[in-house]
């Protein structure tokens, strides 16, 4: 069928897969290297004790026939291999049957981990991965050219990123109707990025025109995504622009980066296609028949659009194939801060010996400017900016790790920067206490050389030891 291919986005295509390809390797890595502080056997949310109360058909996952640690990692790095195989390009050297189910390998292996990865995997960009890495999976390799319904599906994917995270702010907090949420944005965001400090103290006139733009490019450009060329291409260019902002601005693990992948889909880039036979029949067959599945999931993302009660980011269905997505629908005026420290003193006094845990992204020592992580992702300083927010937020995890923290676990240490104390020799207490963090001013910054302001605010969790330590002392 003629109509079933677009010879014209043959490297569009090309450049798109293998962006996605790195990006999966970066969620990979990630899961690599830390899950077993956070989710192995004697992680703070173990998998073995999730898979024991939620079962396969809630949470399907390769974590439910079995699980170790062992297992964990091999697939965890068989993930990465298998990206950096198709990062290189092995789907190309191998028939159109078996290229499609190389894809369907890290698909199958992420949603397995998003599974069970309980609090520690509830991020939207999570589920769009998922999403997004099912879909191209259909897309072809170098025996065909790029089926229609697909590149427009992946279009759909885009659209609804977009015009649903613009929806969800003007439905949401009211600084976004006002134009003013950048005056706290940047300062409140969980993790800011070097050149965050900047961003907060451009003028206010210049953040209304951010918000502005913002709202022009999620609720009118998404539109344009399904016109004719080069209309398609100006409006996918034009959120690459957008996205690239944002990674300028903050650490949002790979959310930016798997949008720009999906935008990649629809430039028409130049170049000439090779000249390849019509798609084969069972090919046709099975694109069409996980398009019309698709569409038909697709409802219920567009019923909580046009709800006046949307939610952010939710998985409809226990296989990630159609999600709903949105970010910030309300912004923080203030920043809080949850510092955790520990003492080798054998009574916890106020005036006792506290030393700080230093983490690797969050904000922690006032003269420490922040880093550039993404789109790698920090789990555990993601998760204490929500813990800053609300104890409720940490309920399920932060005893876990304060236990850990009085253990020296090795694990848990390797999440962070810095550890206070020695290997062997772990703290007797740990303590949390909640600031609030501001930027400093310009001039504070030539005069200190601190780029953050902490205030104390209370106590966050009192001192804490291990249970029958007294004992062993």
């Amino acid at each position: 069928m003629d109509w079933f291919t677009a010879p014209d986005y043959w490297l569009s295509r090309l450049v798109f897969q293998r962006a996605l390809a790195a990006v999966y390797l970066v969620a990979f890595l990630t899961a690599a290297l830390q899950f077993r502080a956070l989710l192995g056997e004697r992680g703070m949310l173990p998998i073995p004790r999730f898979t024991a109360r939620v079962g396969f058909r809630r949470a399907p996952s390769l974590f439910q026939l079995h699980y170790s640690d062992r297992f964990f990692a091999g697939c965890a790095w068989t993930g990465c291999a298998v990206s950096a195989a198709l990062l290189a390009g092995a789907d190309s050297a191998l028939p159109l049957w078996a290229g499609i189910l190389l894809w369907l390998v890290p698909w199958a292996l992420y949603l397995s981990i998003v599974n069970v990865g309980q609090t520690w995997y509830a991020f939207g960009w999570e589920s769009l991965l998922l999403e997004t890495g099912f879909l191209a999976a259909f897309l072809g390799n170098g025996e065909v050219a790029p089926p229609i319904v697909v590149l427009f599906l992946l279009r759909w994917i885009l659209f609804r990123v977009e015009f649903g995270a613009g929806l969800i702010k003007l439905r949401g907090d009211a600084c976004w109707r006002k134009l003013t949420c950048l005056h706290y944005h940047h300062e409140t965001q969980p993790m800011p990025g070097p050149l965050s400090w900047f961003f907060h103290h451009l003028p206010g006139p210049l953040h209304r025109v951010e918000v502005a733009a913002n709202h022009v490019t999620q609720l009118v450009v998404p539109v344009l995504l399904f016109t004719p060329q080069p209309i398609a291409s100006g409006a996918a260019a034009l959120m690459i622009v957008t996205q690239l902002w944002l990674v300028l601005s903050g650490n949002f693990s790979w959310l930016n980066w798997i949008t720009i992948v999906l935008a990649l889909s629809a430039l028409r880039l130049p170049a000439s296609a090779p000249s390849v036979p019509p798609a084969p029949l069972w090919y046709e067959v099975v694109v069409l028949a996980v398009a019309a599945l698709l569409l038909f999931l697709s409802h219920r993302p567009v019923v909580n659009m046009l709800s006046r009660r949307q939610v952010m980011n939710r998985s409809f269905d226990p296989l990630h194939l159609v999600n709903t997505y949105g970010a910030f629908g309300s912004v923080s005026r203030v920043r809080y801060e949850v510092v955790v420290e520990g003492t080798l003193d054998d009574t916890p006094r106020a005036d006792a010996d506290w030393r700080e845990y230093a983490f690797k992204g969050k904000p922690g020592d006032p003269r420490r400017w922040p880093r550039q992580f993404a789109p790698y992702h920090l789990r555990l300083d993601w998760l204490m900016w929500f813990a800053a927010l609300s104890p409720g937020y940490a309920g399920q995890w932060f005893g876990a790790l304060v236990e850990r923290l009085l253990e020296n676990d090795r694990d848990t240490l390797r999440l962070l920067r810095r550890s206070p104390f020695p290997p062997d020799t772990p703290p007797r207490y740990v303590r949390a206490r909640l600031f609030r963090y501001r930027y400093t001013s310009w001039r504070e910054l030539r005069e200190t050389g601190a780029c953050w302001e902490r205030t104390f605010v209370r106590e966050y969790l009192p001192p804490t030891r291990l249970a029958g330590a007294a004992q062993r002392s």
